[in-house]
């Protein structure tokens, strides 16, 4: 059995998402299984070090998760040959400074997005990740949880036959901090921090909609800051400058139509955090982060407006599970492992730091789309 070690450069992971998805249940988990197989006695083992502005962070972090390697000085990881990616999981304003760093180190670039705050920084990360002849990737988990996964199958197998429209709905109520401690960090709620909800949910929307229905052709949005005013982690009060809820219209390729409301300020009251409703010809599906259900045509009800009886239908027992048929890992894990095998053995990897310019691009327009009142289209992108 042979062992390949990959030194990475972890940078951000003190952060929530950074230290549960990315260190937790991905890069340590790999490590506790031992490593990545790739099915012919060899294994790529990761060798993670982590490197933030928290020296008491880091090293609680390294000690929780049996890594031996920690650091506050990210120059020093770069210059070290060992390391040959790097991740970056930092609040947005700091991402594109870092991983150009990083790209002028010769390192291959792995990242979350958005990868910049504008599409044409993102672009560039993209033209110089090309131009440097490095390998670089950008997180897309929702195409790897259960239910879009699921759905996916659905999609493939033509029940759906052809695809008329797509409703999506995201989000849930985040606390204002003030008689209940907000979920969420208090960045995302100030546009001067590189918060927003179009900034954060509109990358997301831009590789789910391009890589399972088709390419986004125009966007309409409404923004709105609904909460005016939360109370941060320090308990002092402060005026939200960002949008915590979006309302859009996208139009796809072959005319599909999405409307997609994204909201911090909705309680919810459907069967997840996110639902995606797709309508064709021939069925729909519904799916949500772990399930999906269907319903064909032959199945479909025929109800009668009429508000002056008792509905007679029960419409969501209507509906059919799609089984798994199959165990599914965490998703920000699959796709570590994919980009393992991609550094390694050079296994396809078509998200990179393009697709990321690409979600930055469809936020960028989202919010000209607020300011002026009009749907704008999406021109394509290329480096």
């Amino acid at each position: 059995m042979a062992e390949h070690k990959i030194g990475i450069i972890m940078n951000g992971v003190t952060g929530r998402m950074g230290s549960n998805q990315h260190l937790a249940r991905s890069i340590a988990a790999i490590r506790e299984q031992g490593g990545v197989d790739l099915g012919n006695g060899e294994f790529i083992m990761p060798d993670p070090i982590l490197v933030g502005r928290n020296e008491e962070k880091l090293k609680k972090l390294a000690e929780d998760h049996r890594i031996e390697r920690w650091s506050t000085d990210l120059e020093s990881c770069l210059a070290d040959s060992y390391n040959q990616i790097y991740f970056d999981s930092q609040t947005t304003v700091r991402r594109a400074e870092s991983i150009q760093q990083a790209i002028q180190a010769g390192k291959h670039i792995y990242c979350e997005k958005p990868t910049a705050t504008t599409m044409e920084e993102s672009l560039e990360l993209a033209n110089q990740a090309k131009d440097a002849g490095i390998k670089n990737g950008v997180v897309q988990d929702k195409l790897f949880l259960p239910g879009l996964l699921k759905l996916k199958r659905v999609i493939d197998s033509g029940f759906l036959g052809e695809i008329l429209s797509v409703r999506m709905e995201f989000g849930y109520w985040v606390f204002e901090g003030d008689w209940q401690e907000g979920q969420r960090p208090s960045w995302n709620y100030r546009k001067e921090d590189g918060g927003g909800i179009i900034v954060d949910m509109f990358p997301h929307w831009r590789y789910v909609l391009d890589n399972l229905f088709g390419e986004v052709q125009s966007v309409s949005c409404l923004g709105v800051t609904h909460i005016e005013e939360r109370v941060d982690e320090n308990g002092r009060a402060y005026k939200c400058t960002a949008d915590d809820a979006a309302y859009a219209t996208f139009e796809l390729d072959g005319g599909i139509i999405v409307q997609a409301n994204s909201s911090w300020a909705v309680r919810v009251n459907r069967d997840d955090l996110l639902t995606i409703q797709v309508d064709g010809k021939e069925g729909s599906a519904v799916a949500g982060l772990r399930d999906c259900k269907v319903q064909h045509r032959v199945n479909t009800p025929k109800p009668v407006w009429n508000p002056d009886i008792e509905n007679p239908f029960n419409f969501e027992e209507q509906w059919d599970e799609v089984p798994a048929n199959q165990l599914f890992d965490n998703a920000f894990k699959i796709q570590w492992e994919m980009f393992l095998k991609h550094i390694h053995q050079d296994d396809e990897f078509p998200w990179d730091l393009l697709e990321g310019a690409k979600g930055t691009q469809l936020s960028d327009l989202g919010l000209k789309s607020w300011e002026e009142r009009c749907a704008v289209e999406v021109p394509k992108l290329h480096t």
